[in-house]
């Protein structure tokens, strides 16, 4: 199966309204690998990996959906690559930076 791994940040009112917490519900629901973090500069960070078709509709999420309370203005995402094994063994939370 061809895994995909990608670095998102998503802008907008994304902090203080769960936004990492139903992240990492939808990461989970999708069997993705990661994290995601709240920045100094009022946005969401993170990594995701996981299967190619998991990885677009995380993305898509990400893009569109979010937590209920969220208004997410862009995500922008970088770094996308193919990869042979996850960095990471679940889908966490990280401390703010």
């Amino acid at each position: 199966m061809a895994l995909r791994s990608v670095d998102f940040e998503v802008f907008g009112r994304v902090q203080g309204v769960f936004f990492r917490k139903f992240t990492k519900q939808e990461a989970e629901k999708l069997g993705l690998k990661g994290w995601c973090m709240n920045t100094s500069k009022g946005t969401v960070q993170g990594q995701l990996q996981g299967p190619s078709d998991n990885v677009e509709n995380m993305m898509r999420w990400l893009r569109t959906t979010g937590s209920p309370s969220s208004k997410i203005d862009k995500a922008e995402f970088k770094n996308e690559k193919d990869i042979t094994e996850y960095s990471f063994n679940d889908f966490s939370i990280r401390k703010d930076s």
